[in-house]
């Protein structure tokens, strides 16, 4: 990939305190040549301010247009807020996983001397599918949004009911928590943690977790990319819900409500640097020792 424009240095101040594992990025960066900004995530989740002092920072949105490149420092959720505000520009986001499990990240913090010589040579670029997401009442849309991982929709600490669709034909009905309607991207995530399966990111598909239901019929199923899937709010148990998109707000909606879900015209472009699988990764970060 030919170099055209500046890198974007992503950070989670929470996580790299002091920003000690920018300040390396950077320096490796600047020894081959390259141009960088820097870029804070979730500024409005953090108050040390002593850790900003003597950098120059800019929002990523203004950056994008001029970006060849976002590099995150964080965790998966540093990556999940790059690809929002970079879905539909085309600028590819390579992760540095200085948190948890980190499935989409690339690299781990000892790993960030690769950077000497792979970002200079060439780099392949994996596509994530996106969902697009609608909540309607009475017929009209009055909440829309878009996720890379998954769309949750729960009770407020009571059973729900839910009636799921794939274009307009009946998948499931039942009594519990809530769902989960994820992409490959997002299956090692809560999807997973629900009982959903592990699917390879780089497939096209939605899958659908039931969380906590009180029924044994109902399972996860996987659809491919192009159905539109609707899950309806049932009226007979009047208890809160909410949706959450990629782990953000809670979105209150009501009974008799619908979630429109379906796969987004836009993308996420991830940077591989290695040959290292998909497998490998999960056996890896999951725990599995050879």
């Amino acid at each position: 990939m030919a170099k055209t424009g500046k890198v974007i240095l992503y950070t989670n101040a929470e996580i790299d305190k002091d920003y000690l594992i920018t300040r390396e990025v950077e320096k490796i960066l600047k020894k081959n040549n390259r141009e960088i900004v820097l870029c804070p995530a979730f500024t409005d989740r953090f108050e040390n301010t002593e850790a900003l002092q003597g950098y120059e920072f800019s929002k990523i949105e203004d950056e994008l247009i001029h970006a060849e490149m976002i590099i995150t420092l964080g965790g998966d959720g540093t990556i999940l807020q790059a690809s929002r505000a970079s879905a539909g520009t085309g600028v590819p986001i390579l992760g540095i996983n200085l948190g948890g499990k980190g499935f989409m990240a690339e690299l781990e913090a000892d790993e960030i001397g690769l950077l000497d010589s792979e970002i200079i040579k060439s780099y392949t670029l994996e596509s994530r599918i996106m969902l697009d997401v609608e909540v309607i009442h009475n017929n009209e849309v009055v909440y829309k949004d878009f996720a890379l991982n998954e769309i949750v929709i729960r009770g407020d600490n009571k059973v729900i009911d839910l009636t799921l669709f794939g274009d307009g034909q009946k998948i499931t009905h039942f009594s519990g928590d809530g769902t989960v309607i994820a992409t490959p991207t997002g299956s090692t995530a809560y999807s997973m943690s629900a009982g959903g399966p592990i699917v390879d990111p780089a497939a096209k598909n939605i899958i659908i977790t039931p969380i906590c239901a009180h029924v044994l019929s109902a399972k996860s199923f996987v659809l491919v990319a192009d159905r539109v899937v609707t899950a309806e709010i049932g009226a007979k148990k009047h208890n809160p819900v909410y949706i959450s998109v990629d782990g953000g707000d809670h979105i209150d909606i009501q009974c008799k409500d619908t979630v429109k879900v379906y796969k987004s015209g836009r993308y996420t472009q991830l940077v591989r640097l290695s040959d290292k699988s998909f497998y490998r990764k999960v056996s890896e970060k999951l725990g599995e020792k050879e």
